[in-house]
């Protein structure tokens, strides 16, 4: 049995709410534990899963959070930002399911975060155990 840590970006709650949801439902179907922690924005989920890898404690990672477009550049910055960093985690070995949505609307990130719609956190979960299972058949 795996344990994943779920790292959620707490900005918007009620997107946060779903897509948690869907994350724990998935992981719990597929016969593992989780944790949950919390971190200020999308930019601090990568350095979050860095903090948390050093320790033993955790098989695999699920980076929630919901990202929508505003007026200013910071959108692009936050989006590239956060994924290039979970990339790089990725890239060292880390079991990682980005589940951090980028969007233009927020009825787009509902439809997206919904369990009952797109479910990208539960998608984002089991991205995160089918690395897992990638990296123990190659490891």
């Amino acid at each position: 049995m795996a344990h994943v840590l779920i790292v959620e970006a707490r900005f918007y709650d009620h997107l946060n709410d779903m897509l948690v949801a869907g994350a724990r439902a998935a992981i719990e179907a597929a016969g593992h534990s989780h944790e949950t922690v919390t971190v200020p924005g999308a930019l601090e989920v990568p350095g979050a899963i860095a903090l948390a890898s050093d320790s033993s404690r955790y098989d695999a990672f699920v980076a929630l959070g919901v990202v929508i477009r505003g007026e200013t550049y910071h959108f692009e910055i936050v989006a590239n930002e956060s994924a290039r960093g979970i990339m790089a985690l990725t890239m060292d070995g880390l079991a990682i399911g980005n589940g951090i949505l980028t969007t233009e609307t927020e009825a787009q990130a509902i439809a997206r975060a919904d369990p009952a719609q797109l479910d990208k956190g539960g998608g984002a979960a089991l991205a995160a155990l089918a690395m897992l299972g990638l990296r123990e058949r190659m490891g």
